[in-house]
């Protein structure tokens, strides 16, 4: 593979808590075995985020004939919107801000152009070449690449003081820009996907909001609306929804029990389906020592996938198994 084809490859655009760029390898072996052979696929992810998955599987199947995604985050799908629909605007943008933030010489300057930049984020009146900017400016010079709000929805993380910030990546956006023209976008909640399911052949990939495995390790609330467990539960009841009408579904969460035997939450919530455990690195943490290896799960509804995995947790499978 060449250098080439690697720079202009379809990726995230902004850095997101709980990406999935690690876990691709592992995603693509637990996609159904029938994937790749389907003439059309619809494919839906309803909690979108950085959208490592949702890129990836584009660039890989040209099978998906349509994609819908979706997050409850406004900044962020404006952000999408932007760079499928306006790419050269929100370049030419981002090239004004990358311009004023590197004429500042020192950190003390750069901070407070930061700080402007998230008082001005944080109004309603924005455009959306302007929201989508500086979602972007601010992902790349905030602390660690966070996304995090406060109870009244206002953006609120610290100053990153990175050297030299990459802040316009124009290749990057026109690639992303190119593979987004089969994509809808949505915002909202998760369960309004279900009016874009496909008469044919639908996956759909959850990656919810985490449910915390510690009081530490909590970014579920990434904006002023905390997916807690009955987020969790209620994505459950939608889950075996999207089963009981044949979509096939594989979904992503914690495992509470890797930090803590007797906290079966999601191995009990889950239990009619095939779980599987696999690790990864956490990428967001204010200690560097707490950001190891850890164990999460990947769900799926269907008996049959690309790949074998040995860790099989809850084999039990629902009543219509055999029909997926």
């Amino acid at each position: 593979m060449s250098n080439a084809y690697i720079h202009h490859r379809p990726k995230p655009f902004v850095k997101w808590a709980g990406g999935k760029t690690q876990l691709l390898p592992v995603i693509e072996q637990i996609l159904p075995s029938s994937f790749s052979d389907q003439l059309s696929v619809t494919y839906i992810e309803p909690f979108v985020g950085g959208g490592a998955v949702l890129f990836y599987l584009l660039n890989k199947y040209p099978n998906i004939s349509k994609a819908i995604i979706n997050d409850i985050n406004p900044h962020l799908i404006h952000t999408y919107k932007a760079i499928k629909n306006h790419p050269e605007e929100l370049i030419s943008k981002l090239s004004q801000i990358q311009s004023s933030y590197s004429n500042f010489q020192n950190s003390e300057r750069q901070r407070d152009y930061f700080f402007i930049i998230r008082e001005e984020f944080n109004k309603s009146h924005l455009s959306l070449i302007d929201d989508a900017a500086y979602m972007i400016f601010l992902n790349r010079t905030c602390f660690n690449g966070l996304y995090r709000e406060n109870s009244k929805g206002a953006f609120n993380v610290a100053f990153g003081k990175y050297t030299n910030p990459t802040i316009l990546d124009e290749n990057l956006i026109r690639t992303d820009s190119r593979i987004l023209q089969k994509v809808e976008i949505l915002q909202g909640e998760f369960s309004q996907v279900e009016d874009y399911i496909s008469d044919g052949y639908t996956f759909m990939y959850f990656d919810p909001p985490y449910r915390p495995i510690s009081t530490t390790a909590n970014f579920n609330s990434y904006n002023k609306c905390s997916f807690n467990d009955t987020e969790q539960f209620r994505l459950r009841e939608f889950y075996m929804k999207m089963n009981d009408i044949g979509c096939q579904v594989l979904l992503s969460n914690s495992d509470g029990a890797s930090t803590d035997p007797s906290n079966t939450y999601m191995d009990d919530l889950y239990r009619d389906f095939i779980i599987h455990r696999t690790t990864a690195k956490r990428s967001i943490s204010c200690a560097g020592s707490k950001r190891g290896p850890v164990t999460e799960l990947l769900i799926r509804n269907y008996r049959e996938c690309q790949g074998e995995f040995r860790q099989i947790i809850a084999p039990t499978l629902p009543l219509d198994f055999e029909n997926q």
